[in-house]
């Protein structure tokens, strides 16, 4: 099959392994969605009175036809097919004759990744942010369920506060559930159609309609202006690449508060044997090493975020071979994002408190004290808050 910038001279082997880099195995999930911007591409220029009905159907039904096959495992894209336009391309020509070498007419293979890849963009941030609500969920379940039990609160890794279960879990929550908002928020940078951009300068001499592409696409609205596509390369993919960073360091901090209430020492949870792993040298351990791949995963985000704001930061404007880099930080943060969201959701509820190991000590109560004082007394705070602290050194010494 030839590529879809071929001119009839052979690629070195070498050069074209280099340049296709991951593409043919990153792009398997762009198929779908490539050959759906591809079918609306074709209708939309049918309609303009740039290609006929019968080649429009041919391609809508032969494209349809590629997507269902490779969903079903009978084909995947190849080293010389470059990546996933070019594998749909060359096959849907194959299939169809000389018709399907007619789809490409008025665009780019630059607004053409763009379109599938913000596709999949808006079904796979929909996707983290449900995963990250099902994460509050088995929150809540635990504040509902064991809320009553009463926990320290610590600051400066010190017993500070009273503190409880459900106020534990629903501050977690909480947090969750914002992160699972601002997953969507960066609909706003991929919710944009970028056909009719083609190379980043439109097209001459066709009149190509974006509106109806955007229409049938179901974007938000049209980029505009054409130069700005190329410009935003890169944005979208930080901005969601940053929220996963500050969900999955949420989910660090909460991996880090269980492997610490998980210890001998601490003995505030216990998890099920089938949630732990074991040692290879020592009989009696059962490790928690969930929560510990889950407290890594963060450092994962952070490096594809560096990657990503790396590849663009001295870019000038138009199209750069340098963007296609960006697929693979933005693909290995949604997976393991994924991963980590879904792993979380299933062993929160085994986590269980235990009540009979938590003590509150009195110094907890000391805040409390203070502005008991105060009400009762009349008490500047200051000066309640000395006798408190004199009265608990009073009580220290005497023991």
């Amino acid at each position: 099959m030839p590529r879809l910038w071929d001119k009839g001279q052979p690629l070195d082997e070498r050069i074209l392994r280099f340049t296709a880099g991951e593409d043919h195995e990153l792009d398997e999930r762009l198929v779908a969605y490539d050959a759906r911007a591809s079918v609306a591409h074709a209708r939309m220029l049918a309609d303009q009175g740039l290609l006929g009905e019968k080649d429009c159907a041919a391609i809508c039904t032969g494209l349809t036809a590629l997507a269902a096959a490779h969903a079903a495992g009978e084909w995947s894209i190849e080293l010389k097919d470059e990546d996933a336009h070019g594998a749909l391309e060359g096959r849907l020509i194959e299939k169809i004759g000389a018709a399907g070498g007619r789809v490409h007419l008025g665009r780019s293979r630059n607004d053409q990744v763009l379109a599938a890849l913000r596709l999949y963009l808006r079904d796979a941030i929909r996707e983290l942010a449900a995963a990250t609500s099902r994460v509050v969920g088995a929150l809540e379940r635990i504040a509902t369920e064991q809320g009553e039990i009463g926990l320290p609160g610590y600051t400066h890794m010190q017993p500070a506060m009273p503190s409880s279960v459900a106020l534990w879990a629903r501050g977690f929550a909480a947090e969750l559930a914002d992160d699972a908002a601002a997953l969507e928020r960066v609909l706003v940078r991929a919710d944009l159609n970028p056909l009719g951009s083609a190379a980043g300068y439109g097209v001459p001499n066709l009149t190509i309609d974006r509106e109806a592409t955007r229409a049938a696409l179901g974007f938000a609205r049209n980029h505009e202006p054409v130069t700005a596509v190329q410009l935003s390369r890169g944005k979208a993919e930080a901005a969601l690449i940053f929220e996963i960073a500050l969900t999955l360091g949420d989910l660090g901090r909460l991996a880090s508060d269980v492997l610490l209430f998980y210890t001998s020492e601490f003995a505030y949870v216990t998890l099920p044997e089938e949630m732990t792993t074991g040692s290879s040298i020592m009989p009696q351990k059962r490790n928690p090493d969930v929560f510990e791949l889950v407290r890594a995963a963060g450092a994962t985000a952070l490096g594809a975020l560096h990657e990503t704001l790396a590849l663009t930061a001295k870019l000038t404007s138009g199209y750069h071979r340098d963007l296609q880099r960006l697929k693979g930080p933005l693909f290995r943060s949604i997976d393991l994002a994924n991963d980590v969201l879904a792993i979380m959701a299933h062993a929160l509820p085994g986590v269980r408190f235990r009540a009979d190991k938590i003590a509150l000590a009195p110094e907890l109560f000391a805040a409390a004290r203070a502005n008991e004082l105060v009400v009762k007394e009349g008490l500047p705070f200051r000066e309640a808050y000395r006798r408190v602290a004199a009265e608990l050194e009073d009580g220290g010494k005497k023991k």
